[in-house]
């Protein structure tokens, strides 16, 4: 993830992020990982729920205070119909087998006229380190990262199936990286197996050869909030 501080956005992501939402009454977090979105948004007053489907997960999000966490699978979710303000997936869905069922859930959870915010990359995200992998023959690189195609593409039609009134904002800015280190442990932290000598050793000469003629690796970002309300029936 170290990667990811060569932003060129002078904003991370999760502070774009909270400047983007404003939390009120009972809001949920489904696959909330960490914690770390609220690390960065005031929820002093909110009814916070957080659940995540890793026992390990859910011992990180006892540390934020204030909040209640359960660990649940996201398509199952255990609250009554109607229960939620706002429902917030930030980077999830495309871990999820079946996104279009998550997202009838989490529109079954929702109040009438309650709040979406879901996030996902396009499928040009990070291609730079994909096509770095297929060139040291390892195409496996970043096989991983995704489950399903919940998509910047797809994405917004999924949600309009489920929730009304969508709309897609795009986080500015890529990566500008100044060394070969991080990408190279990027490279190798995203591998379905490890890298070998040789392989990093080809892929730091391409690394290198990059940032020699153009000062950076640059690694183009594609990732967007998608927000919607719930219908009122």
């Amino acid at each position: 993830m170290a990667l990811h501080s060569y932003g060129t956005n002078p904003q991370t992501w999760f502070s774009w992020l909270a400047g983007r939402l404003s939390p009120a009454g009972r809001v949920l977090e489904v696959g909330a990982g960490t914690g770390e979105l609220w690390r960065h948004l005031d929820h002093g007053g909110v009814d916070l729920t957080l659940v995540d489907s890793s026992p390990a997960m859910c011992d990180r999000l006892a540390g934020v205070a204030g909040a209640s966490v359960h660990r649940c699978d996201a398509g199952a979710l255990p609250f009554a119909d109607g229960s939620f303000d706002m429902v917030i997936a930030n980077h999830m869905l495309y871990h999820v087998d079946d996104p279009a069922a998550v997202l009838r859930e989490f529109a079954r959870v929702s109040r009438p006229g309650g709040r979406l915010a879901v996030a996902t990359n396009g499928g040009g995200h990070m291609r730079e380190i994909t096509e770095l992998g297929t060139r040291i023959g390892r195409p496996d690189i970043m096989l991983g990262r995704s489950v399903s195609d919940f998509t910047a593409e797809s994405g917004p039609g999924l949600v309009a199936a489920a929730f009304q009134d969508v709309r897609v904002e795009e986080f500015p800015g890529d990566l500008a990286v100044p060394d070969a280190g991080p990408v190279l442990a990027y490279l190798g932290s995203m591998a379905l197996s490890p890298l070998s000598d040789g392989e990093l050793a080809a892929a730091r000469a391409i690394v290198e050869e990059r940032i020699a003629a153009d000062g950076v690796f640059r690694v183009r970002k594609h990732t967007v909030l998608i927000t919607a309300a719930a219908g009122r029936g």
